[in-house]
């Protein structure tokens, strides 16, 4: 194993090992999985769908995008709009903080760490090539994975608000990850089909959506 190799999986290792510590799980297959670890799997996995030869940085970035966010919960921050995207940047530091300590353990450089801190972040979102894919990646796994449960637990969400999720995660959406999501879409439920199918008949928006 090279030298490069063995700082990768150092610090998937240690990813793996610090998500593995949440309590909550989740199924995964036919396994029931720490819920952040999962979730990290769904991300290398569509990672690797979107994208035949990832970067080390973006294999990194994608299994580090939830890192130990159940230290984080959404119950610390009050209710609103407002302080749920104060939450969601919260968490994307906190996520981006680990991921360069994990790294700089594992024998990255400065900048490399740097770079992943940023990415998870999303400050680029749209002007940097690494960040737009982490999110096309996001919106895939919240979209094969997600969806369907987060549909029927807000049930008391009208119409028009589930217009505009989806049309927000749409928008943030690159043209091949829009072309994943199609792809997607054909196995999908037929109220969810039926509900994308919609969306996107009325256009989308590019405010941020509920994928992070």
């Amino acid at each position: 194993m090279t030298t490069t190799d063995s700082r990768l999986q150092c610090a998937l290792a240690a990813i793996d090992a610090a998500n593995q510590a949440d309590p909550n799980l989740e199924p995964f297959g036919d396994e029931r999985l720490p819920k952040e670890y999962a979730y990290s799997l769904h991300m290398t996995r569509w990672l690797f769908e979107l994208e035949s030869d990832p970067s080390e940085r973006m294999q990194i970035a994608c299994r580090a995008q939830h890192i130990e966010r159940w230290t984080m919960p959404r119950k610390d921050y009050p209710e609103g709009r407002k302080a749920y995207y104060q939450w969601r940047q919260a968490c994307g530091r906190m996520h981006g903080r680990r991921a360069a300590e994990i790294m700089a353990s594992c024998g990255y450089p400065p900048a490399e760490c740097e770079r992943v801190e940023t990415i998870l972040t999303k400050r680029e979102l749209r002007k940097d090539a690494d960040t737009q894919l982490l999110e096309d990646v996001a919106c895939m796994v919240f979209l094969e994975k997600y969806f369907a449960d987060f549909y029927e637990e807000k049930a008391e969400y009208d119409r028009d608000k589930w217009l505009r999720i989806v049309r927000r995660t749409w928008g943030k959406m690159s043209p091949r990850a829009h072309e994943a999501a199609l792809r997607l879409a054909e196995g999908m439920p037929a109220h969810l089909l039926a509900l994308l199918q919609e969306a996107l008949a009325g256009g989308s928006e590019s405010a941020s959506g509920s994928t992070a």
